[in-house]
């Protein structure tokens, strides 16, 4: 029997509780940040299901909505057509019924580009010459006709929000190749534009362990929170006090119950420490190379922000992080891809910035050796109507049922067109590609059965393509 003929006085007593109420409250903060669910390092290297094609990708987001007609989808037809009626169509397709116009043909030139014959319109005279490096997905659809679902459904899976986005299931999957850099990085319009709609939605972690959330970075000023030490403190004595917090946090491994999750805190504090020298030096750009400056148009004041943040996509790559978002557009109608006045001049600007940056990243990581081990992907939340937007200078609404994706790298047969839409460009009409279809393929490149990449949450294994049968675009990998 235990003798408790010890006196416990009133001091032992309060030293006794207190870290009994110290390893609860650690246990409930591990708990509510996810780490409580691992048995070690959640961001250590994790194998995929098979050899995988590409080892990270890069997602440049046309926020907003960009028209497949006016951009990557030539409809010849539409041309012809122009100033007509569209027959049966059905106003609550689009989000402003009141404003329904005829068909209206692409006020864009078009032309063929390179050895497959693509054709592009002449927005995008850099990209026309990678058309080579890419193929296209002209086949998707998607279930919302607005914005903010919209985007929740490409980036989670689901028109709702708080289910983890395509880059958490993605580290969650992988874990991180860096240990001084996050896995997932997001960056937003610089422009003052603002976020997209959804906010950080778009890029939760929902119920994964909060570990494996996109990390955003501002687009002003300093990209991260905390990266260069106070004034006042010198690397000593920061390394002081982490060893001490170290120190402290060690005498409780064997008394917590919790070894784990208290070795994956302790990590933490190492990781934002090394996260202060390899950061900055991550994102400082002045030590590029005036061909790189010029490549990417960082010397271009029209497209200086989207190649900035396309140079540090590369740098990352290199670097180790695993899934990067770099959203064009921000928040309101005409801030973004989102052309429902004036095409010409919203789809015009915005070409602008990102035509000469995204051909410019395409070329810099061939030309490195890290294009075949990145999956790069663009497009937006869907697409844009055939027929016009009626205003003076006449937009299109938004397109739920066909848009555009082109994917380079990673695997991917350059020069290649899967699926079609009809002859205006105003549905998927061969080979048809859900969104869970896009998303089983992204994590195809990557080595994933899309069926076993599961989270237990609520009674079931959830996953990223949701319960409904989806299938992986295997035919535009080499």
């Amino acid at each position: 029997m235990k003798n408790f003929s010890t006196p416990l006085n009133r001091r032992h007593f309060f030293q006794r509780a207190g870290a009994g109420f110290g390893v609860v409250a650690l246990q409930s903060l591990l708990a509510r940040s996810g780490l409580a669910a691992s048995a070690s390092n959640p961001l250590a290297r994790k194998a995929p299901h098979a050899p995988p094609r590409a080892k990270a990708v890069i997602w440049l987001f046309m926020n907003g909505g960009q028209s497949q007609v006016d951009t990557w989808d030539y409809k010849p037809e539409l041309q012809k057509r122009d100033g007509q009626p569209l027959p049966d169509f059905d106003p609550k397709t689009g989000f402003f019924p009141g404003a329904v116009g005829p068909l209206m043909k692409s006020p864009f030139d078009w032309a063929q580009h390179g050895r497959s014959g693509s054709w592009v319109s002449s927005l995008f005279p850099n990209l026309a010459q990678q058309v080579d490096r890419m193929a296209f997905i002209h086949s998707l659809h998607t279930e919302s006709n607005n914005h903010s679902p919209a985007l929740f459904m490409m980036n989670t899976g689901t028109t709702r929000m708080g289910h983890p986005s395509a880059g958490s299931w993605v580290t969650y999957g992988l874990g991180s190749v860096s240990d001084d850099l996050p896995a997932f990085i997001v960056m937003s319009d610089p422009k003052d534009r603002g976020l997209p709609k959804g906010h950080a939605s778009n890029w939760t972690a929902g119920f994964l362990p909060g570990v494996f959330q996109g990390t955003w970075l501002k687009p002003k000023g300093a990209p991260m929170e905390n990266l260069a030490r106070p004034a006042d403190l010198t690397a000593d004595r920061q390394r002081a006090q982490l060893d001490l917090l170290a120190r402290l946090n060690r005498m409780q491994l064997g008394n917590s119950g919790a070894e784990a999750e208290l070795n994956a805190r302790i990590e933490s504090f190492e990781l934002a420490y090394r996260m202060q020298t390899a950061a900055p030096e991550a994102f400082d750009l002045t030590h590029e190379p005036e061909h790189i400056r010029k490549l990417y148009g960082l010397d271009q004041p029209h497209c200086a922000h989207m190649a900035a943040q396309c140079v540090m996509a590369r740098r990352l790559i290199e670097r180790g992080t695993r899934f990067i978002q770099i959203y064009s557009g921000g928040m309101d109608n005409q801030l973004s891809w989102d052309g429902h006045n004036d095409i010409v001049g919203n789809h015009g600007g915005f070409a602008r910035e990102t035509d000469q940056p995204f051909a410019g990243l395409l070329i810099d990581l061939a030309q490195r050796g890290l294009l075949e081990d990145t999956l790069v992907v663009c497009g937006g939340e869907f697409g844009r109507l055939p027929i016009a937007q009626k205003s003076n200078k006449p937009g299109r609404d938004h397109n739920p049922h066909a848009f555009t994706y082109w994917l380079a790298g990673g695997g991917v047969k350059g020069g290649i067109h899967y699926g079609a839409t009809d002859d205006i460009g105003f549905k998927a009409a061969v080979d048809k590609v859900s969104v869970h279809d896009f998303h089983a393929t992204l994590l195809y490149a990557l080595g994933f059965d899309h069926e076993r990449l599961i989270f237990p949450f609520q009674g079931l294994d959830q996953r990223l393509t949701g319960v409904e049968e989806a299938r992986a675009v295997r035919e535009i990998f080499a």
